[in-house]
């Protein structure tokens, strides 16, 4: 097993500047630290249903209400202030900033415990096995604790591709002897992606699952499957 650089190509070139963009950089920064309130906060705030920031710190009194203490206050006005400039982006192309906000966040959770081990858009080669066309998002590459996660924004867009990449993986890995951990991050509910899970076909019982509920599990030392 070995892990090896994407093929660069027009699409990637052109996602890659948003990758780069100081947007997604300030936002996965703010939504780093961030509590779930604030993190269901900006996922709310990213669909884009309104730009209004005032209507926002209404529906969200713990964060921004009389009772929130300042420090409380302050963090969630960053974390507004750093998502709304995402939720202001065209319909056109704000899909591909939020897909690339959730890979730099699990970029960012995965270095606190994997350092210069994470990489981003890696292919992951095994002998005699066609490699997939595709990469995946983020990568961890330690001998004897591999991991490759794929991000998605939302429950809807983990389907029966994304699952057997990911599954395949797995089961190639554990061919050569090799220890590699697949999973799956989303940037939505554990209840919506569950959901959405039961309803394929594809397999999904060796994938762990990181929802916006569980995050912050990404940075912590691993200790098994999430599902």
């Amino acid at each position: 097993m070995r892990f090896q650089d994407a093929a660069p190509d027009a699409r990637a070139a052109t996602y890659a500047r948003i990758q780069a963009d100081p947007l997604v950089h300030a936002a996965a920064e703010a939504l780093l630290d961030a509590s779930l309130g604030e993190r269901v906060m900006a996922r709310a705030v990213m669909n884009g249903e309104t730009l209004e920031p005032d209507g926002w710190r209404t529906c969200f009194p713990t964060l921004f209400g009389p009772t929130a203490e300042d420090a409380t206050r302050a963090h969630a006005e960053r974390v507004l202030g750093a998502v709304l400039a995402i939720a202001e982006r065209g319909a056109g192309v704000r899909d591909q900033y939020r897909g690339a906000l959730v890979e730099e966040l699990t970029a960012r959770l995965l270095a606190r415990r994997a350092g210069d081990a994470v990489k981003r858009e890696r292919r992951i080669l095994f002998d005699g096995v066609r490699a997939e066309i595709h990469p995946y998002d983020v990568t961890v590459e330690r001998a004897g604790a591999a991991e490759a996660h794929d991000c998605k924004w939302g429950a809807r867009g983990v389907g029966a591709d994304v699952l057997h990449q990911l599954d395949d993986a797995h089961q190639h890995a554990a061919e050569e002897d090799e220890r590699l951990t697949v999973g799956l991050v989303v940037f939505d509910a554990a209840l919506s992606c569950l959901v959405r899970l039961d309803a394929q076909t594809a397999p999904s019982a060796g994938i762990d699952l990181v929802t916006i509920e569980t995050l912050d599990t990404l940075a912590r030392p691993r200790t098994g499957a999430s599902r």
